[in-house]
């Protein structure tokens, strides 16, 4: 096993980072030798954070912020110095040691990066998009600065040669989630770009995000945080100190796309997702050689409950989530309210269930255009075929060619992401439609959204019409306010072998709330973020784990 320990990665038993390495290995004779150096000191302290935020081993981060082959121990590097004349941002900026600046998804943002980008010391640029991460390393060139690009995608070979060369410092390094570890010895300032991007939360555990752990780092260095995004959540605006920053109206707005809303509640009967309006929208966006995409998560909970007589879905009084059917009642599956079988709207009683899926309405959608290419995608397909239409889950929104000239990207029933019970659904929703917006392009170009809905009101959608999310995120922090969801207290899934859950959840329960288990799955809760972690750091679950497997998920994106 290879390990990191204060500059120095070795093999054999991990130390504590307190410990100079040659006294460690004076006094302590298991160390075999010395074989690669490892990352500076503040950021083994940071992988410490990291075990504990995370509830990972700590051996799991020290991977991350190592080099991927060895680096040689013997030479310490010497530490570079540059000075860059003072920025001049497009906007004015917010001060303060953390700011958020919100900027539209089909505006460049290249020359506001780089504005951004600190004087002095080293900057880390945190971007999930790799063709941006290579714009804006490019544009920081230009400007004269060392830069070092760390993209998981690139061969071990050039991680290792730029995660040497970022020792030196006053440099820029850009890339992924795992950049934020990079081993700059004068860190000034991180710039993170669409905090709400998936691609910077790592997926195994433990299921770490870039953002948080990019606070630590600035906090602990005395850095700055400066958070980009055409939306950013509600973790990013209250880590900031001040109010956010917005681009000007005008740029705003241009920088959304045209939206257009169909209201599924004024279809003909049995039209189902197949609107008056889809057909001509698609025929328009292939019409002159552009593509059309049609967007559907089709997931085995994804259910509505649509009123027969007046087409309303049924959603919750309390949160809007949507409702489910549960021993008479309809309940909700996030905040465990209840209510009578009845459609809150008009007082029908007579409810039916929607569940759209990926093949039925790719073969729906291409009776509608008939003599083109339709094809269903999803996460699992094979390479993309040659394609006019393509039909498939949010997969199909990462895998179009970025040649591809997209003219429409439809989502033919929005309500399963706009009212899902996850509590970051309202997020989640407009981030779809962000990805959307950069695949058609701005308001002035030819392309455009198509949602089908029957609440067209949603305040997700009112944001994309008015280029504004204002209003969606203080919607969205006062509900996980009053429901104690994350930032302003802890949340953590157990999921694995029923046994070793229910183990977990058995250990756990002293120490905070546990609800479940069932069908192998468990959430804690706690009054705040640091108490749960206390917790779980408190508690050894080996002996759970010695049951089977058991994963430990801390603030889960999809519960």
């Amino acid at each position: 096993m290879r390990v990191a320990l204060q500059g120095r990665r070795v093999r054999g038993w991990v130390l504590s980072c307190d410990v100079e390495p040659d006294v460690a290995r004076d006094r302590l004779r298991p160390i075999i030798a010395v074989s690669s150096a490892g990352p500076p000191a503040p950021v083994v302290a940071l992988t410490a954070f990291a075990a504990w935020r995370w509830a990972g081993p700590r051996t799991a981060f020290l991977r991350a912020a190592s080099a991927p082959n060895n680096v040689s121990p013997e030479r310490v590097p010497d530490q570079h110095v540059a000075v860059f004349p003072e920025p001049t941002p497009p906007i004015a900026l917010p001060a303060g040691r953390v700011r958020v600046v919100v900027w539209p998804p089909a505006t460049p943002r290249t020359a506001l990066v780089r504005a951004m980008l600190e004087p002095s010391g080293s900057t880390i640029v945190l971007v999930p998009d790799p063709v941006e991460t290579d714009a804006i390393a490019a544009s920081a060139r230009a400007e004269g600065r060392d830069v070092h690009v760390l993209r998981a995608d690139l061969p071990a070979a050039t991680r290792t040669a730029a995660w040497n060369e970022a020792r030196h410092g006053a440099c820029t390094v850009v890339g992924g989630r795992a950049a934020a570890f990079a081993p700059v010895p004068d860190l000034s300032g991180i710039v993170l770009l669409d905090d709400a991007d998936e691609s910077l939360a790592e997926e195994r555990a433990p299921a770490w995000h870039a953002r948080d752990l990019a606070a630590e780092r600035c906090r602990a260095s005395d850095a700055r945080l400066s958070v980009i995004s055409p939306a950013p959540t509600v973790e990013a605006l209250a880590l900031a100190e001040r109010e956010p920053a917005f681009a000007p109206a005008g740029v705003a707005r241009r920088g959304w796309p045209r939206l257009e809303t169909v209201d599924l509640r004024e279809e003909p009967p049995g039209a189902a997702l197949l609107s008056r309006a889809l057909g001509p929208a698609i025929q328009r966006a292939v019409a002159d050689g552009g593509r059309a995409l049609l967007v559907v998560n089709r997931k085995g909970r994804a259910r509505l409950l649509v009123c027969r007589t007046c087409g309303a879905v049924a959603d919750c009084e309390r949160c809007g989530a949507r409702l489910a059917e549960g021993d008479g009642q309809l309940v909700c599956d996030r905040c465990d309210e209840r209510r009578a079988v009845q459609c809150r709207d008009c007082g029908s009683t007579r409810l039916q269930r929607r569940r759209p899926g990926v093949t039925g309405l790719r073969d729906a959608v291409a009776a509608l255009a008939p003599n083109r290419r339709v094809v269903a995608v999803d996460a699992a397909s094979a390479p993309l075929p040659a394609f006019d239409v393509a039909v498939g889950t949010e997969a199909v929104l990462h895998r179009v060619p970025a040649s591809a000239r997209v003219g429409l990207v439809a989502f033919p029933e929005l309500d399963q992401e706009l009212l899902a019970p996850r509590y970051r659904a309202g997020e989640q929703a407009l981030w779809l439609l962000v990805r959307a917006a950069r695949l058609v392009g701005s308001a002035g170009d030819r392309g455009s959204v198509l949602v089908q809905t029957r609440v067209p009101d949603h305040e997700v959608l009112r944001a994309v019409r008015q280029g504004d999310p204002t209003s969606l995120l203080v919607a969205e922090a006062q509900r996980r306010r009053e429901l104690g969801y994350p930032p302003f207290g802890g949340l953590a899934e157990l999921s694995g072998d029923a046994a070793a859950v229910a183990a977990g959840c058995d250990a756990l329960r002293d120490l905070v709330t546990v609800l479940g288990p069932s069908d192998g799955r468990a959430l804690l809760r706690a009054p705040s973020v640091a108490t749960l972690c206390d917790a779980l750091a408190a508690v050894d679950l080996t002996t759970a784990r010695g049951l089977g497997r058991l994963r430990v998920d801390v603030d889960p994106l999809r519960v």
